[in-house]
């Protein structure tokens, strides 16, 4: 019951995530990205006035290790711009189709210092340190200044994805290879908030994550 929830979850949140901008390339590049998720508003009350504050959905604290064996957390992402997805290595549907659309944004922003990639495995216990480090180099990612693959505890990375990333990442016997997961790029500010989320196996979708990536990265 739990994985059904979880899946339609996903299904819900990815379909309602993948809106299309409309109008000129001049509008389009004009226009603020939304900050998605839930989010509240909290009253305070300041010397007798009362005063209103958003709070918006945020990526939680996370600790995990990647292709070099280094600790990745959400300290070292702090003030970068960052796309999140999640892969596993031995993945036989779109995994192979989201790396090839995933290089064409790592190629463009790879020299961007407040760029990053975290490309989170959901199977851990075959996607090691060494298995991914040897994945990453197939993929002509030599060191990890912008891409890091990320292995950890199976169980937070799953839920780090569904309620921090809002997509699908879990172990589904039923399914190809094993696991369930979306092709979402899910693009993160500086402050840990989704801005965007994209599907990583179309082209034209991951167009547009990369014309929206230097509406975050400007002064």
């Amino acid at each position: 019951m739990m994985r059904n929830t979880f899946r339609l979850l996903g299904i819900v949140l990815i379909s309602s995530f993948f809106w299309q901008c409309q109008g000129t390339k001049q509008e389009e590049e004009n226009t603020k990205l939304p900050i998605l998720g839930n989010w509240h508003i909290n009253e305070i009350e300041i010397e007798g006035k009362i005063l209103y504050d958003t709070v918006y959905h945020e990526i939680a604290d996370f600790e995990f290790i990647n292709q070099l064996g280094d600790t990745i957390s959400k300290e070292d992402v702090k003030g970068k711009i960052y796309v999140a997805d999640f892969f596993f290595t031995t993945c036989p549907t779109i995994c192979p189709i989201m790396k090839k659309e995933m290089l064409r944004v790592y190629e463009t922003y790879k020299d961007n210092p407040n760029f990053l990639i975290l490309s989170h495995t959901i199977d851990p216990t075959h996607d090691t340190q060494e298995v991914l480090k040897t994945y990453a180099e197939k993929l002509g990612v030599e060191d990890a200044n912008t891409w890091n693959f990320l292995t950890g505890d199976a169980e937070k990375i799953y839920e780090i994805g569904q309620t921090s990333y809002l997509t699908t990442a879990m172990e589904d016997q039923n399914e190809p290879g094993g696991f369930l997961h979306s092709g979402a790029f899910v693009l993160v500010d500086g402050e840990g908030h989704i801005r965007g989320v994209y599907d990583g196996t179309k082209s034209d979708q991951v167009d547009r994550l990369m014309r929206d990536i230097p509406k975050l990265l400007k002064p």
